[in-house]
């Protein structure tokens, strides 16, 4: 570490350096006697700036600060996953051990256990020509995934030896390389990488597979594909963790990356506490062994949270160059927004829309654009979806970080107030939600789940347009003056809300639905609007359907009907069928 300069000036997470020093843009650099961590974000003739990702309290001017050489970086190695990073890939358990339940300022320790033993399996031999992206060993991280040891991808060369298989660490030499200039190499199963820079790829796949959820509104309506970006707006108590919480368990995802940047402490100590307590439905492991928390909460740094959303998406990269399907979640991109605003004002950078850099749009773009569905250096394929929760202040989606999070999301998932407290959960409002990748999923799901699910979809989202324009005219004037048919709309739109959009996190049949049921369903819901619609065109009044209880029935199929014996649902169309013959029977 070579001494940079003294500080001449600190201004909350901001301190300056006067004069001409050895630094880079981007550099970490260790600041004051304490060593605090901190980013070089500005540089001039006679000045550098530097943001510090941990409290500047007590920091003095004349204090030295030592650059590291490189760039804020993460270190990539097994024993990632079923561990708790803070924004800048401390682990949580290692810092309270070193300095009980609050993080001490200037406490170094590794990100990763570099005393742990990994069982290794070397899948390289001398004489090997190895390319950026080559797997040269494969580790068990955890029950639930295999940890694939890559070549850095900037690196190439021959094998020229290799450890036979056993335990290592993770800065152990498995192999030795002799590069194209004819210097030897030795590689351990560690690399680093800049938080900033996208990791690269061979190119990009089109959006053509849909992210699995169990959720139905999701599946269905508003489907996100793999490697496809969603946001998730709404107030407070709107349910946007929840959602996020059900995804992270139920969707066909490999590894998650659940990022809690600037939210509350308690809520986010739920999160974890929740986390460790569930279990894996496709392994019966827990989920954390497929899981990463990045926890950077409300009263931590504001610099490192706005750090926190980069750390996890280069994880997630890493993951993703492995050939796995990752998924994150980032709560919330809100607060992000606002440390980015914080910075921005003790820089004394010129505002935009309520006080936002004018760089907010560029920051999220970037941040969205990683992710992807992308054939990886070594040819497999593998995918990082983005979920982004948005909290606008007040509910109100006209703020800046909202609008502009549309701009480059494709699928939005607008949580409503209102049906939050109706307690309709999923709250996610069909009428201001909308998913793009409708159209590059079609084909997927007719060749996967039924030639007839994409039809059925449009017209339950049909039925729901009409719907609400039906209701301005009885908010006017009241639903009696409405014709039959109008009614019976209202009906099937009803069972439609009660039956299939909403859904019962806590229920075992419930809380995640295949794709094959979900058809089922909507099969059920439109073949009663058929037969009830013929009724009604014969001049049967809707006061002799409603006597039965068959729209009920229909929705209560999503408890009554397990997932694994959707046989049962033809005794629903043949219950429906005798309600048909019954009221022709009574009224004929």
């Amino acid at each position: 570490m070579e001494n940079a300069g003294t500080i001449y000036g600190i201004n909350g997470p901001i301190v300056y350096l006067k004069g001409i020093t050895c630094l880079k843009m981007a550099e970490m650099v260790y600041v004051g006697h304490e060593k605090l961590v901190g980013e070089v974000i500005g540089l001039t003739k006679d000045k550098a700036t530097i943001q510090v990702y941990e409290e500047t309290t007590g920091l003095k001017i004349g204090e030295p600060v030592l650059s590291s050489g490189a760039p804020i970086s993460v270190t990539l190695a097994p024993g990632i996953l079923h561990n708790i990073f803070d924004g800048i890939e401390r682990p949580l358990s290692e810092i309270a051990k070193a300095s009980g339940a609050y993080i001490s300022r200037g406490i170094s320790v590794d990100s990763l256990d570099t005393g742990k033993l990994w069982q290794t399996h070397i899948t390289v031999k001398p004489g090997d020509m190895l390319y950026g992206g080559s797997i040269i060993a494969e580790v068990p991280e955890t029950k639930a995934i295999v940890h694939k040891v890559m070549l850095p991808p900037d690196t190439q060369g021959r094998v020229i030896s290799v450890v036979p298989d056993g335990s290592y660490t993770i800065n152990d030499t498995i192999c030795t390389i002799q590069l194209s200039d004819g210097t030897e190499r030795n590689l351990s199963m560690t690399q680093h990488w800049p938080i900033r820079v996208p990791r690269p790829i061979q190119k990009r796949f089109p959006a053509n597979r849909p992210l699995i959820t169990g959720q139905r509104i999701l599946d269905t309506l508003f489907p996100i594909a793999k490697g496809g970006t969603a946001a998730v707006p709404g107030g407070f108590g709107t349910g946007k963790t929840m959602t996020q919480h059900q995804i992270a368990k139920w969707s066909d995802a490999d590894i998650i990356i659940y990022i809690g940047c600037g939210e509350r402490g308690n809520e986010m100590t739920q999160v974890l506490e929740d986390f460790s307590k569930l279990v894996d439905p496709k392994t019966g492991n827990p989920l954390m062994e497929r899981t990463t928390l990045i926890a950077n909460t409300s009263n931590m740094p504001v610099a490192a949270r706005e750090a926190s959303i980069y750390t996890g998406i280069t994880l997630a990269e890493y993951y993703r160059d492995m050939g796995y399907d990752v998924a994150i979640m980032a709560d919330s991109t809100s607060r992000w927004a606002e440390a980015l605003r914080e910075l921005s004002g003790r820089l004394e950078e010129m505002p935009a829309e309520e006080g936002f850099p004018a760089y907010l749009a560029s920051r999220l773009s970037a941040f969205y654009e990683r992710a992807g569905m992308v054939e990886t250096l070594n040819a497999s394929e593998g995918s990082v979806s983005i979920i982004g929760a948005v909290s606008p202040q007040g509910g109100d989606f006209s703020e800046p970080v909202t609008q502009n999070t549309k701009r480059f999301v494709r699928c939005f998932w607008g949580l409503d107030k209102s049906l939050a407290y109706a307690r309709h959960f999923p709250a996610i409002h069909w009428l201001t939600s909308y998913s793009e990748y409708l159209d590059n999923l079609a084909g997927w799901y007719t060749d996967n789940v039924g030639e007839d699910f994409v039809d059925c979809r449009n017209q339950l989202v049909a039925i729901l347009n009409q719907e609400s324009s039906l209701m301005e005219i009885v908010k006017l004037i009241g639903s009696d003056v409405l014709p039959d048919d109008q009614k019976l709309t209202l009906e099937i739109a009803r069972v439609i809300r009660l039956g299939f959009l909403q859904q019962n996190a806590f229920h075992p049949e419930d809380t995640c639905v295949p794709l094959s049921k979900q058809l089922k369903m909507m099969e059920t819901i439109l073949y009663l609007n058929k037969k009830a619609r013929a009724l009604v065109t014969m001049g049967m009044p809707m006061s002799v359907l409603k006597e039965s209880n068959i729209f009920e029935r229909v929705i209560a199929i999503k408890y009554d009907v397990p997932n694994d014996h959707l046989e049962l649902f033809d005794d629903y169309h043949k219950e429906i069928d005798a309600f048909y013959d019954e009221v022709l029977e009574k009224n004929a």
